[in-house]
């Protein structure tokens, strides 16, 4: 078994693009190998490693050779390579090109007939020469973004390729890349850190690898690269007292951007921690990817430290750290100076300048923005309880949620979109419920950020992404794919989430409707730019797009199905709470989206606790077979559907007087969502059904009589509707493998209990 080595030798690559091709690497080296028959000996064997300079592979316990494989080549069909069992010229031509004799030819049937067959062993190719032919595809099979070429030839990569090392054990294995009039040849010369040990490094042996660059000031492997800045950057907080805030993705950035990682201490004046420490923090961390220092773990006060990553000569550590301080000071003095500025106006007087911002061409300026946004939030607040003093505050908030958009402050930092507001509406003596609204309503950013706690925050949150939701969709500019420019999903996660996590008892069937009235009238007669006069944006796309509403209730429906299954709720759980094709479902989940996220989670947790197992057979059998009726899924007393006088058996009388009994309690469910009280009924009746099913007291459901048919297929379907209340029991798969056969019994009811023809 040998090992290959092979490294790719760059001018400094951009971070991101040294994470992604190492996942790229790993993923794709493997599943090459495999297809090649060169699986390494232990599946860890494959190791992937890279610096901003380099790109490697480390391949260990590969055989010198592919396996023998057997192949079997198909030929003629037999009716026309023997006639009379000989071999026709058909026949002789096919193993003549196959190099074997007629008696080696196999006659094997197939989906299309009788074949001729041959089988023959494929030599396997040595794996230094297989090798030869993929590492140029591994290289340039590479993507990322922006590309370039260099030198006067076609090549593309991120960064121009300088040298190459390829070596089968301590042998240097011959690639090539050409690039118009320059070749670049493989051999065994790597280069060392620029600084530390400038010049090539000789690799004696590809096992060598890791240990050969280590003593050239290299390392290597990233993640170890990663463990040493930590362990370096904790270290230096504590020498100046403080504790350190280890950003995750600044941390991955500067682990790709270094060889030979030094964590050097820099200190600024402590007047600029006058500043917001989101100031100092952004100034920091965004633009000069700095570590900032904590007076103590989770202070938002800051020490007037920093900690940066250098890839220079750690004994000029005190330069480097000088000339990182000169420009942090220069940050923090443009900082200063924009804050001090911003300040010098309320938040208020920012407005009017939001109207020479663009939100979208088509949908005026950010200051219409703010106006829709204002009535959005008007509109929902009409649905919640809370008091006219709230109302006033939601509406405050409204209005100068954007108002920071415009100043220097945010121009320069967009990331501190919110932050700022919040900062400047307190120093313009706004509420503190508005300045906490101005900054939360951008709450959540992401899948796992925090929600809005303040209702302002909340209110207004859900406002801004409804109407974002609501007016690209009614330009037909809709998710596709994955292609989502405006966030939309997003958006409507948010949405989704601070409605459940909140129980904000909202009615978005109620808002959607009247959103898309809205924007129909404000842009429904031409008024949106780039649209012919006399045309609206929806009739732009209405050959090819349903109506906007309808669009947007399928878009809200699909994320409240992508989120439930997001927090482990089980898929036909799921369909079950919101079954595909029933409008009756989808109504009441955009009508309540509290409680369908409730409904959810409660069927979840009574599959795991044993109880939906309790009635899951009875309700289950029950709604397959009264599919097989014409009873709505509304009705629930029995007594509006149900002719007594038809009852028959005292099982079919005794259930319906459960039934009867049934009423009232369902009702009351209903009403307060004591969903867990539905169970425990249901449970109770379940073994009168069984007596109607099963037993010496059982009827056959689908009678040859079609009025006793109909009366007790009523009978299931007020059972079903009643079950209904929680949930199709239908999408439900089994639980247990006793049930298994219950649902073969159900199918065999439905599919033979048929009326006689």
């Amino acid at each position: 078994m040998a090992t290959f080595l092979l490294e790719v030798g760059t001018e400094e690559l951009p971070a991101s693009f040294v994470e992604s091709a190492l996942e790229q690497w790993q993923t794709r080296i493997s599943q090459s190998l495999r297809e090649h028959w060169l699986t390494p000996e232990a599946p860890e064997a494959v190791k992937v490693y890279g610096t901003p300079r380099r790109l490697a592979v480390l391949i260990q316990g590969l055989p010198s050779r592919q396996p023998d494989q057997g192949s079997d080549i198909k030929g003629p069909p037999a009716q026309a390579a023997f006639k009379d069992g000989k071999p026709t010229k058909a026949a002789e031509g096919f193993a003549r090109s196959r190099n074997v004799s007629v008696e080696a030819l196999e006659i094997r049937t197939t989906e299309k007939g009788d074949f001729v067959f041959v089988r023959q062993t494929i030599a396997g190719r040595p794996t230094t020469e297989i090798l030869r032919e993929l590492a140029p595809k591994w290289i340039l099979g590479l993507e990322g973004k922006r590309f370039m070429r260099w030198g006067d030839g076609e090549l593309r990569f991120s960064r121009p390729i300088r040298w190459l090392v390829a070596l089968w054990d301590s042998e240097v294995l011959p690639v090539e890349l050409v690039n118009g009039s320059e070749t670049i040849n493989s051999d065994r010369f790597s280069q060392g850190h620029r600084v530390l040990h400038p010049g090539p490094v000789v690799i004696d042996h590809a096992a060598n690898y890791v240990k050969s660059l280590d003593q050239a000031f290299v390392q290597v492997a990233p993640q170890e690269r990663r463990n040493l800045i930590e362990d370096q950057i904790r270290a230096k907080s504590q020498e100046v007292g403080g504790a350190v805030v280890i950003y995750p993705n600044l941390l991955q950035e500067v682990t790709n951007l270094v060889e030979w990682p030094t964590a050097v201490v820099g200190k600024f004046d402590p007047e600029f921690l006058s500043l917001p420490p989101e100031v100092i923090t952004t100034e920091m961390v965004s633009h000069q990817r700095y570590f900032p220092v904590q007076k103590s773990p989770g202070s938002p006060e800051l020490l007037p430290y920093f900690i940066t990553i250098s890839n220079g000569d750690p004994a000029k550590s005190e330069i480097i750290a000088a000339g990182n301080e000169r420009v942090l000071r220069a940050r923090l003095s443009d900082g200063r100076f924009f804050y001090q500025a911003d300040l010098a106006q309320p938040l208020e007087s920012y407005l009017p300048k939001l109207e020479t911002v663009t939100f979208q061409e088509a949908l005026g300026s950010v200051r219409d923005k703010v106006e829709r946004i204002c009535s959005v939030a008007k509109a929902i607040a009409d649905q919640l309880p809370m008091s006219e003093a709230e109302r006033s505050l939601i509406q405050r908030t409204a209005l100068l949620a954007k108002a920071d958009l415009v100043t220097q402050m945010v121009g320069e930092f967009p990331e501190l979109q919110g932050v700022m507001g919040q900062k400047y509406a307190l120093a313009s003596g706004e509420s503190e419920l508005v300045a906490t609204g101005i900054f939360e309503h951008y709450l959540p950013k992401g899948a796992f950020d925090k929600l809005p706690e303040s209702l302002t925050g909340q209110i207004v949150g859900l406002a801004d992404r409804l109407d974002t939701i609501v007016s690209i969709f009614g330009l037909g500019m809709i998710p596709t794919g994955s292609s989502d420019p405006f966030a939309l999903r997003r958006s409507a996660n948010a949405v989704i989430s601070v409605t459940w996590a909140k129980a904000l008892n909202l009615n978005l069937e109620q808002l959607l409707q009247q959103l898309v009235k809205d924007f129909n009238a404000t842009f429904g007669k031409g008024e949106v730019a780039g649209l012919p006069q006399g045309s609206s944006a929806a009739e732009s796309s209405s050959a090819k797009l349903p109506p906007l509403l309808q669009q947007l209730q399928d878009f809200f429906l699909q994320r409240i199905r992508s989120l439930l299954e997001d927090q482990g709720i089980d898929y036909d759980l799921i369909s079950a709470v919101l079954p595909d094709s029933d409008p009756e479902y989808a109504e009441r989940a955009l009508q309540d989206l509290v409680d369908v996220w409730q409904r959810a989670c409660f069927l979840q947790a009574i599959r795991h606790n044993g109880k939906l197992a309790t009635i899951y057979e009875t309700v289950n059998r029950a709604s397959r077979l009264a599919a097989q009726g014409v009873l709505d899924t509304k009705s629930l007393d029995p007594s509006t559907v149900i002719q007594p006088h038809l009852l028959q058996q005292s099982s079919e009388q005794a259930f319906y007087q459960a039934l009867v009994e049934l009423v009232p309690q369902t009702q009351a469910v209903s009403r307060q969502r004591e969903y867990n009280q539905l169970v425990d009924v249901l449970a109770q009746i379940a073994p009168t059904v069984s007596r109607f099913f099963d037993g010496p007291e059982s009827v056959l459901v689908m009678d040859p009589n079609p009025e006793i048919r109909r009366n007790r297929l009523n009978l299931l379907g007020i059972l079903r509707n009643h079950a209904r209340i929680l949930a199709d029991f239908g999408p439900i798969v089994k639980i247990s493998g006793s049930e298994g056969q219950h649902q073969e019994q159900f199918a065999t009811e439905v599919n033979h209990e048929q009326p006689a023809s």
